[in-house]
């Protein structure tokens, strides 16, 4: 019973977030017992309350050095991920395929949790992920630059830094529709 449920939400799931694939890892999301995705929870932060900017420098899978100085003046999508994750499989193509409209003003940031090299690269070219992603698997640096009151808790979330490099919003899980995202993006862009 407990997997006919758990079917049953994968299928909804996927029929609701329409970004459904052929990855068998994508599909595998409410399925699999052992892992635990965001709630979907959206946190937006009215720009009055931010914190302070977030801090780090790190170097990207394709060799360049991603700071937050390099990023200021720009809104900023970091999304956390993990080429295993299911709900991370199922959000990639849109969130790529949108991150390849280059919204005017507005820069994306991968930051991969989990793998080493090849299994993010294999991750990047599946999906055709256009901007770099830092693996920060073995030092934590960038998550734990982001460990103040909106720290990324699960995996994916994606956050959004003002232009400023304060955390604007966070969105704890994938996104079952991307303008979801975009809306918020849109939103922190047209700040004053």
């Amino acid at each position: 019973m407990r997997k006919l449920a758990a079917l049953l939400v994968l299928a909804s799931t996927l029929a609701v977030g329409g970004c459904a694939n052929n990855d068998s890892l994508a599909q595998q999301l409410g399925a699999d017992d052992n892992f635990i995705s965001g709630d979907g929870a959206l946190v937006e932060v009215a720009p009055d309350n931010r914190e302070k900017p977030i801090e780090f420098a790190a170097v990207a899978n394709d060799g360049s050095t991603v700071s937050t100085d390099d990023l200021r003046g720009s809104v900023v999508v970091v999304n956390f991920w993990y080429a295993s994750c299911p709900p991370c499989r199922i959000e990639a193509p849109e969130l790529a395929e949108y991150a390849r409209t280059e919204p005017d003003g507005v820069r994306f940031l991968g930051v991969n949790t989990y793998d080493g090299e090849a299994a993010a690269k294999s991750f990047e070219e599946t999906f055709d992920v256009p901007y770099p992603s830092i693996l920060d698997v073995s030092t934590g640096a960038v998550r734990l630059a982001f460990a103040g009151s909106l720290p990324p808790n699960a995996v994916p979330v994606t956050i959004i830094l003002d232009r400023e490099g304060r955390v604007a919003a966070r969105m704890s899980g994938y996104f079952s529709d991307i303008n979801i995202l975009i809306s918020m993006v849109d939103k922190v862009r047209d700040e004053q």
